[in-house]
């Protein structure tokens, strides 16, 4: 009803600015033919294997319970004013301490390596509050400055390093309930990793990891083989093996501080502002958050859109490049979301060995379906009742599950251009003329 309220304004202003189109049979995204399109599109992207579930960290909103797109995520940023930490990391076999900064203490417990640039230049020093530590050079003066008095120095440097020769340099996990994850999976941890991401524009020049919670801590997570610790659930609690159980993340920042700050292990919780993503609908803070969804892989047709870029005609011509641009910095495409409407993802799973399952049969029968019932059955039938005798799995189950997450609303309008040259017969693909906004 809300679409079609203003469908008169929307043809007047059209005709208006002249704006040719068919208003008599425009195509619906939620109509069921155009649905249909969007399931066959999806299997053609599956049948080049281009589709796959996987871990990937998102930006994520607990309170929606959905990842955000990156235009959903630029439309919510506020300043906020909060406390980061610089927290000592016990060296093991030493009376040291790497000193590592994060701006966000709620990912503490989740810890399981160290990282510093490996180009730079690190030192161990004798800091005048009575502890060596371990950390950048450049950031010396910036971090254990405040120590000096008029007679004596802040530090006495004792030995210098580059960052490379830290590398698999161990530390006392920080938290037992992360080093319990570590052991469960036989993977090595609680040692120093090396990466260039790691500047030295803020903090200690040693940067704490917690790869579920970070894109660049999870590529040096998968750098060096680092398991997977997700001490945080969907709500955006903290998880009950930690000791901060049932906290909200950002409830749980100062009491991750205060619980460091007793056991000795908090150097400096410095405040700073900077601006922080928040939803765009409810107004919450958002995580970025390891979380299992839906992938296009862009980099398995990246070369071959860039040929089909180059072999279309631009106007203006710096559009080539702008989109040309765009797609060679694209990563792979989240098309899943968590939402209780919007168009179902049509996979099923065998419930025995839990593989997903696409193909024509499993298609055919719920285009079938949807096209008689709309994408509410999707919810409301039972696979039982439209799915043929004759699909199985591989391991020769015939019981299956859903696949509840639905399509990312912008796959809607990237398969408008096959479904629209499909759906009427006047037309043809590919198209002739693609309009296509600035603004996208």
């Amino acid at each position: 009803e809300s679409v079609w309220k203003y469908k008169g304004m929307w043809e007047d202003f059209s005709n208006t600015v002249g704006f040719w189109a068919d208003m008599d049979d425009p195509y619906v995204t939620y109509d069921n033919n155009f649905i249909e399109s969007e399931w066959w599109a999806l299997k053609r992207i599956w049948d080049k294997k281009l589709l796959y579930k996987g871990f990937k960290i998102v930006p994520y909103c607990p309170r929606c319970g959905t990842p955000l797109s990156a235009q959903e995520v630029a439309q919510g940023y506020k300043d906020v004013k909060e406390r980061s930490a610089i927290v000592r990391f016990k060296v093991v076999g030493e009376d040291a301490y790497f000193l590592a900064w994060t701006t966000t203490p709620w990912t503490l417990p989740s810890n399981i390596a160290l990282c510093v640039n490996p180009e730079e230049d690190y030192a161990k020093v004798k800091c005048a509050d009575g502890y060596t530590y371990y950390m950048a050079c450049a950031l010396l003066d910036t971090i254990l400055g405040k120590f000096a008095e008029e007679d004596k120095p802040a530090y006495e440097v004792l030995e210098t390093y580059k960052g490379k020769d830290l590398e698999y340099k161990e530390y006392e996990p920080l938290y037992q309930c992360a080093y319990d994850c570590a052991a469960k999976q036989k993977k090595k941890a609680f040692f120093v990793t090396c990466d260039d991401y790691v500047t030295l524009t803020d903090g200690t020049g040693v940067v704490h990891l917690a790869p579920a919670f970070g894109e660049d801590d999870a590529k040096v997570g998968r750098k060096y083989d680092l398991p997977f610790v997700q001490l945080v659930d969907e709500k955006g609690d903290m998880g009950e093996t930690t000791p901060f159980a049932g906290l909200f993340v950002k409830k749980a920042d100062p009491e991750v501080l205060k619980d460091l700050d007793a056991r000795g292990l908090l150097f400096d919780a410095p405040k700073f502002e900077h601006s922080y993503p928040h939803c765009w609908r409810c107004h919450k803070p958002i995580i970025y958050r390891a979380t299992e969804q839906w992938f296009c892989s862009v980099n398995g047709f990246k070369d071959e859109a860039i040929k089909a870029i180059e072999n279309v005609k631009w106007i203006p011509a710096w559009g080539e490049e702008r989109i040309k641009g765009m797609v060679r910095d694209r990563s792979d495409w989240c098309i899943s979301r968590q939402r209780t409407w919007g168009v179902p993802i049509p996979i099923i799973y065998c419930k025995d060995c839990k593989k997903p399952i696409v193909n024509d049969t499993t298609i055919r029968d719920i285009a079938e379906l949807f096209r008689k019932e709309g994408a509410d059955a999707w919810w409301t039938k039972d696979l039982s009742e439209f799915l043929s005798p004759e699909v199985q799995c591989e391991c020769g189950c015939k019981e299956f599950t859903k696949e509840y997450d639905i399509m990312d609303v912008w796959f809607d309008s990237g398969v408008s251009h096959s479904a629209v040259m499909e759906q009427y017969d006047c037309l043809q693909w590919p198209a002739d003329l693609y309009l296509e906004g600035a603004d996208q």
